[in-house]
């Protein structure tokens, strides 16, 4: 009979819906397979709005479908993406509605430590291409910060290890951010947590702004350290403007971020060595050179007092330059107090003279006016003779008007410079000296001007000339100071000048 040929209609199969048999191997197939470990590539990576993860893992022959809840896809490792070779942990099972089975993902490790290296070469060389290694950006490590700013697990003997190394060199202010060292949480919290100092201003809640990070974390193996070379952290380090000092893992242990820090420390410890000094040392270091300074101070001080003692014994004693200078000062103040009574004197006795040669400015008016009359008589004279000797020439009563015309011109003219010169002579006159309650002392037997108290004795006779011109003899009773009395030499008399009829103006 052949195998192929229909059952007979009264078997004993049972029927199965589809639903029953999806079931049946839903069933078969988790209890054959409840723990799984697949090593594959992932592809087509996707994270839903619901925070599950769906991707594909596949090899060179076969595609496993895989599926991780949101509740442990924040606890995995390493943080999944395409073309990453990885091996993950977990329990098959199928999915009735597309006749497919999965894998349920409970963790996910990287698929040996080349494929993680292949990865982390690649990406180094392209943040590098982008220049967030470039050595010119690197910022200088302050020497003595005020406040240390550290990036780590608030839980782990690093933090220890920091604050206890800088208690020991040089006690600063710290400021711990914790985060996550490790896991897929533990990339964007290290990166908020640099970007997050950088972004205190001093003023808020009265939080200092840190003037140097750290960022720490201890040893560990490659996936464990995993988080220090996403990109997330390693922008945030190049992008801050706080200098930053890398501190991941031990010596040997070389990631992403020490590429992209100011300074790269080999241990946590050695990070808080280079943060700060050792104090003692400091101490040490300025009381040594202040010791030196003071020194140098002693000794630049004597030398100067050397020089000075030195230059001090060649120069004379100050007494000694100011002695001729002071016996010269001594002597023309001396000479100033009797120069200047005597110059004043003298400058006296010539105005009193000088004031005396004037004519009174009333005399010299007469006389000018006498003058110009007999001037203008002569004129009137020569002019009638003029006219009467050329009568039959000149008959034209317009050149005798132009005549008259020109002569009154002439005189008046004449008659203002004379007035003007005579208000001149006025106003230089004595006779407004006396005016202002001054009088004129004369000797009364030559009509010398007194000019100082010492020219007349007791008993001479003196005439005063007051500004009414009028003169009133006196007597001079006595000095002010007695002493010897000395005879008065007789001033011969001035000869008069000789009248003449023409005056002088002056």
């Amino acid at each position: 009979m052949d195998d192929l040929s229909p059952e007979p209609a009264g078997t004993n199969v049972p029927e199965l819906s589809v639903s029953e048999l999806s079931r049946a191997l839903k069933r078969t197939v988790e209890e054959a397979y409840s723990y799984v470990r697949v090593r594959g590539e992932i592809s087509g990576f996707k994270r839903a709005a619901s925070g599950h993860l769906y991707m594909t893992m596949k090899d060179s022959d076969a595609v496993l479908d895989a599926v991780c809840w949101r509740g442990t896809a924040g606890r995995l490792s390493i943080k999944p993406e395409d073309g990453l070779e990885v091996i993950a942990t977990g329990r098959l099972t199928t999915y009735a509605g597309r006749s497919k089975y999965q894998i349920i993902i409970d963790s996910m490790e990287h698929a040996g430590e080349g494929a993680l290296l292949k990865l982390l070469e690649d990406r180094r060389r392209k943040l590098a291409e982008e220049g967030l290694f470039d050595q010119n950006a690197k910022q200088a490590i302050p020497y003595l910060p005020g406040v240390i700013g550290v990036v780590t697990s608030p839980t782990g003997a690093v933090i220890r290890d920091i604050l206890h190394r800088l208690q020991d060199r040089f006690p600063r202010h710290v400021l711990v951010w914790p985060v996550a060292v490790q896991g897929e949480r533990a990339a964007q919290q290290i990166a908020d947590a640099i970007a997050g100092f950088n972004r205190l201003d001093g003023q808020a809640g009265g939080v200092p702004r840190p003037d140097l990070l750290i960022v720490a974390r201890g040893g560990g193996s490659l996936e464990d350290l995993w988080a220090f070379n996403e990109e997330v952290v390693v922008r945030a380090a190049a992008a801050s403007e706080i200098p930053l000092i890398s501190a991941v893992g031990h010596e040997t242990d070389t990631t992403l971020i020490d590429f992209a820090s100011d300074q790269r420390a080999p241990t946590p410890t050695a990070a808080a060595e280079m943060a700060v000094p050792v104090r003692a040392d400091l101490l040490g270091e300025a009381s040594d050179l202040g010791r030196r300074l003071r020194a140098a101070t002693y000794r630049i001080l004597g030398d100067q007092q050397r020089h000075l003692e030195a230059t001090a014994r060649g120069l004379p004693k100050p007494d000694r330059l100011l002695d001729a200078s002071t016996q010269a000062l001594d002597e023309l103040a001396e000479r100033q107090s009797v120069a200047m009574p005597r110059y004043l004197r003298e400058r006296s006795r010539d105005l009193a003279q000088t004031a005396a040669r004037l004519r009174s400015p009333d005399s010299l008016i007469t006389a000018a006016t006498q003058s110009l009359a007999r001037a203008s008589d002569a004129l009137d004279k020569a002019l009638q003779s003029s006219v009467d000797k050329r009568t039959n020439r000149f008959h034209d009563s317009r050149l005798g008007a132009r005549l008259e015309r020109g002569f009154a011109h002439v005189l008046s003219a004449r008659t203002q410079r004379l007035e003007r010169a005579g208000a001149m002579l006025e106003s230089l006159s004595y006779a407004r000296v006396l005016e202002r309650g001054y009088a004129v002392v004369r000797r009364a037997d030559d009509g010398a001007v007194v000019a100082d108290a010492t020219s007349i004795q007791a008993g001479d006779a003196i005439d005063i000339e007051f500004r009414d011109a009028a003169r009133r003899r006196a007597l001079v009773a006595s000095n002010d100071a007695p002493g010897p009395r000395t005879p008065r030499k007789a001033t011969p008399a001035k000869p008069k000048a000789p009248s003449t009829d023409q005056q002088d103006l002056f």
